[in-house]
């Protein structure tokens, strides 16, 4: 039973905030609920149903006010673009078009939680605007922060007039859809860790809607959150692959430690055979059983492709020409020599350095596309082995593709690693047997060799 607040029985006056025809409230637009004197709400007052739309209307406009949503106003799912301002490989186009099927799917179904991952300028934060955007549309209330801003709402709230902090962290917490933009950019204060993990917390406890984007990777996010972001049965992560859309021309999509830029000439198109070359027919065959692998690898990369042979016989430019094939169709793969790539991953010890050792071994590890140049020319060192062993074995449990040229033979492998290139469902391994080849004929690299031995 519901009384109005009053007891006035005089006709309703035009400037109540109420219905003046309410038979509830009489225009009053409060009411009291008959409840017992025990009870949490006895005594206080209750919006009135002939105003809840009203109400309804004037918190989605606060919290779209709050949510500075109007500058996002037209960051929609219309206009998102999944080809870029340049041309796209078609991974890269298959990881937007997922992006955006799983925003739209998310958006209308709100359930679980939706995670955007990616480099500055893929478009996690168009999504995840176009997400709110719908929601507010249909009228969900959301609130759409970034994170920093999310924090700012909170510390400002100790002194806010109109609201307690409790009040307003208790509407963050609840809120119908809460979208989260640039996890990780905030300031890591004890106090914002603290009340970050609350919130995400709460969420996670009572499965609430909820969309966050973020350029890190998951192993730099507080511990806590991140247990939470790798659940999957409610969290949906989308790897957004693309290049930083505000910056068409600088190509960001390789990653950082690989030196594949340095061999961007070396194609299938100009490999040699060496057909003209007087060549044993064992020695022309080996190269030709290597260049077809190399191709159907590049086509679709699968398990592991072995590259063995002396120096100079082609491996490093197949395994290049691979690696150039594959970020042409907009994958991002790693190239790297084996010794620099210890040297980087010594490099992080550095009070300097600019990546931790986990960040940097991790990308390793992890990469969609390794390519390790001449293995078996690093220091063998223990630490050294124990290193490649834990990128090797992690690769191969993950069936992750890799590719590796060496010069060694299998025998003189650690034994560990060993093993696992000698698994012929996971790895495939072919030898040049060709000699060392350094461009034109045999008499032209023997003249080199005689100039540089008088010191030409």
């Amino acid at each position: 039973m519901n009384s109005p607040t009053s007891s006035s029985t005089e006709p309703a006056r035009s400037n109540l905030p109420g219905d003046p025809q309410c038979p509830i409230c009489h225009g009053i637009g409060f009411v009291r609920q008959e409840l017992a004197i025990t009870h949490p709400d006895f005594g206080k007052l209750q919006v009135c149903a002939c105003r809840q739309k009203e109400t309804a209307d004037a918190v989605h406009q606060r919290l779209y006010r709050l949510s500075n949503l109007d500058a996002f106003r037209d960051m929609t799912f219309e206009n998102f673009n999944v080809q870029g301002r340049r041309g796209l490989g078609d991974d890269q186009i298959n990881s937007l078009t997922y992006a955006i099927n799983q925003a739209n799917h998310f958006s209308r179904e709100l359930k679980g939680w939706m995670l955007f991952l990616g480099g500055y300028g893929v478009g996690k934060t168009h999504l995840a605007a176009a997400v709110a955007n719908f929601a507010v549309g249909i009228g969900v209330p959301t609130i759409f922060l970034t994170v920093p801003d999310l924090l700012d709402w909170l510390r400002f709230a100790y002194d806010a007039p109109e609201s307690s902090f409790e009040q307003r962290f208790d509407e963050i917490r609840n809120i119908s859809l809460l979208v989260l933009d640039d996890l990780g950019t905030q300031n890591t204060t004890p106090w914002a860790q603290e009340k970050l993990y609350q919130v995400i917390n709460h969420r996670y406890v009572n499965h609430l809607p909820t969309l966050i984007t973020t350029n890190q990777q998951l192993n730099d996010i507080d511990g806590r959150i991140r247990s939470r972001l790798e659940d999957p049965d409610l969290v949906t992560r989308v790897f957004i692959t693309a290049p930083d859309f505000r910056s068409p021309l600088r190509d960001t999509s390789q990653p950082t430690l690989s030196t594949l830029a340095l061999h961007g000439s070396q194609t299938f198109g100009n490999f040699s055979l060496r057909d003209s070359e007087k060549l044993a027919a064992e020695e022309l065959q080996s190269l030709a059983k290597s260049f077809r692998a190399a191709q159907q690898f590049a086509e679709k990369p699968h398990g592991w492709l072995l590259l063995m042979g002396k120096t100079f016989t082609g491996k490093t430019h197949l395994a290049a020409a691979i690696g150039n094939y594959r970020h042409h169709q907009g994958d991002s793969p790693m190239f790297v020599v084996v010794p620099d790539l210890l040297d980087h991953l010594r490099a992080t010890f550095s009070p300097t350095s600019s990546i931790t050792y986990d960040d940097l071994f991790n990308q390793v590890r992890t990469v969609s596309l390794l390519i390790l140049d001449d293995l078996g020319t690093q220091s063998a060192s223990p630490w050294a082995k124990e290193k490649l062993y834990q990128i090797f074995n992690y690769r191969y449990n993950a069936e992750l593709p890799t590719v590796i040229t060496t010069a060694m033979t299998l025998e003189e492998m650690d034994a560990r690693i060993q093993s696992r290139m000698l698994d012929s469902r996971l790895c495939s391994a072919f030898a040049i047997l060709a000699s060392p080849f350094r461009g034109g004929s045999a008499a032209a690299a023997k003249a080199r060799r005689t100039r540089r031995a008088a010191g030409d």
